[in-house]
């Protein structure tokens, strides 16, 4: 069974932009990552999902759940990190988890210790006193504390600090290997590209790519840095470089030209052979420079 089943999936919002005939498959036990900068559709998609919002047409299954009429099967066996969190006023952060817990009916005691601990939560303070890190933390441990079956995390690290966002995907990876899937919605590429086995990019409602990072990471095209011996004709060697078939996403600099290029690496190297250069770098891609091919190329519509 896929965790995760995505078909024709549209939410208008009159001239907003919502989401537009989404198809996407997230499989169980999948790390899943959803990229795409604010305002793409992630969140509406993730809401859609849960039946916090109605779509407009199409249809979606959450762990064989019908999106429309099983919203509550899907909220008991799923938790859920929105990108912005909210809390009465006035509980304090052990009040809160009690009655995250109270409502699932579930004890939730042990498994929330420990991560109070690991997060170095304080279980007395106040969430109206909280910073917005440590509000992120709590809304971590309501999500986890049940042990759903399904995780979707809406901007999760967004206020965290670099260890707490490393030992919250330590966490992650430790749910992960205990049977839970995660789909996990960022507009950072990095973590995605280092915690996440599939991902998909989202645009202006419309899904651009939806891959295995590894294979999104290798999907032919390389990274590529030259710079060239000083000259007098500096700038149209350059220029003539620059000029090849294949290339995208061209930075020239003082004597020096990077790209992404997709095509024959023997006829990239013959090309670069004709010329005096001093430095020569190809590499792959990272995901950052992958989707910003597609965002800004407009490749994907």
């Amino acid at each position: 069974m896929n965790a995760v089943e995505i078909k024709n999936l549209t939410k208008n919002y009159g001239k907003a932009r919502g989401i537009t005939e989404l198809d996407l498959v997230v499989k169980k036990g999948d790390i899943f990552g959803f990229i795409g900068p604010n305002g793409a559709g992630k969140s509406t998609t993730i809401r859609t999902l849960l039946g916090l919002i109605a779509p407009t047409s199409g249809e979606a299954k959450v762990l064989g759940h019908d999106i429309r009429t099983e919203t509550t099967e899907i909220l008991a066996e799923t938790g859920y990190l929105p990108s912005e969190i909210n809390f009465y006023s006035g509980m304090k952060v052990k009040d809160v988890l009690r009655y995250s817990a109270d409502i699932r009916k579930k004890k939730c005691d042990e498994k929330a210790k420990k991560l109070v601990e690991r997060l170095d939560l304080d279980l007395n303070k106040k969430v109206d006193d909280l910073s917005l890190g440590n509000r992120k933390k709590v809304g971590i441990i309501t999500a986890l504390q049940h042990s759903p079956r399904l995780l979707i995390l809406d901007e999760p690290t967004s206020g965290l600090d670099p260890l707490m966002q490393r030992e919250f995907f330590e966490i992650l990876k430790e749910e992960n290997e205990n049977g839970a899937t995660v789909f996990l919605s960022s507009h950072v590429l990095s973590e995605v590209q280092t915690n996440c086995k599939t991902a998909a990019f989202i645009r202006d409602g419309r899904i651009l790519m939806h891959d295995e990072v590894s294979k999104l990471e290798a999907a032919g095209a390389k990274k590529v840095y030259i710079k060239i011996a000083p000259s007098s004709d500096g700038d149209s060697t350059l220029d003539t470089l620059s000029q090849m078939k294949g290339l995208s996403d061209i930075e020239k600099g003082r004597g020096t030209l990077s790209f992404i290029y997709q095509g024959d690496a023997s006829a990239l190297i013959s090309e670069l052979a004709k010329y005096k250069l001093v430095d020569v770098s190809i590499t792959e891609p990272s995901l950052e420079d992958i989707f910003m091919r597609f965002y800004e190329g407009g490749e994907g519509k």
